[in-house]
């Protein structure tokens, strides 16, 4: 079992029920799944960049991403229906957690100029994104080998109704929010 999973089983969950009195260990939040989006606008211009994106997308996340299309055609931005401008993974159990432990302990810590995530990111729902500027910030990726600098989107789908117990199971996870 991973080090985050084993943690959320044997602190975080006991935590969450004593504050929020729930009566079930199903009904605490939990995380369901992890998306990592990467959208490549410079795609229409150079199809090597969805390669590349591709490449260290599965670097980073250790599973294949899925190539997204245009579902239609615009005119203003050279786009085709049909023609690839992005990827994406989604990750679940033990990967998924092992993921999230990088992310919190190895990869928040190392973007420049850190001073912690925002409360505000949630979506209503308790859904919580993270948004990178880059994708250099993960070890895993040899920066000689960028082509190009590229952002990505981080969405953790957590179960649960409200963004307060999500935020405060984030919170006991380790996730190193702004203090405000």
């Amino acid at each position: 079992m991973t080090r985050l999973l084993e943690r959320y089983k044997q602190e975080v969950v006991p935590q969450l029920t004593r504050m929020f009195g729930h009566k079930n260990r199903l009904s605490v939040p939990r995380i369901s799944k992890i998306v990592v989006n990467m959208g490549v606008g410079r795609a229409t211009e150079n199809k090597k960049l969805i390669e590349e994106s591709t490449k260290h997308l599965t670097v980073v996340t250790a599973q294949k991403p899925l190539v997204t299309k245009a579902k239609k055609a615009i005119s203003g931005f050279k786009l085709r229906k049909g023609q690839a401008i992005g990827c994406k993974v989604t990750l679940r159990g033990k990967r998924m957690f092992e993921f999230l432990d990088r992310l919190i302990s190895i990869v928040l810590p190392r973007i420049r100029d850190f001073r912690g995530l925002s409360t505000k990111s949630f979506d209503g729902r308790g859904n919580y994104t993270i948004g990178l500027t880059e994708q250099i910030v993960f070890p895993e990726i040899n920066i000689e080998a960028v082509e190009f600098v590229q952002g990505m989107d981080i969405t953790l789908v957590i179960t649960g109704n409200s963004n307060q117990q999500s935020c405060e199971l984030l919170k006991l996870l380790g996730m190193p929010f702004k203090i405000e």
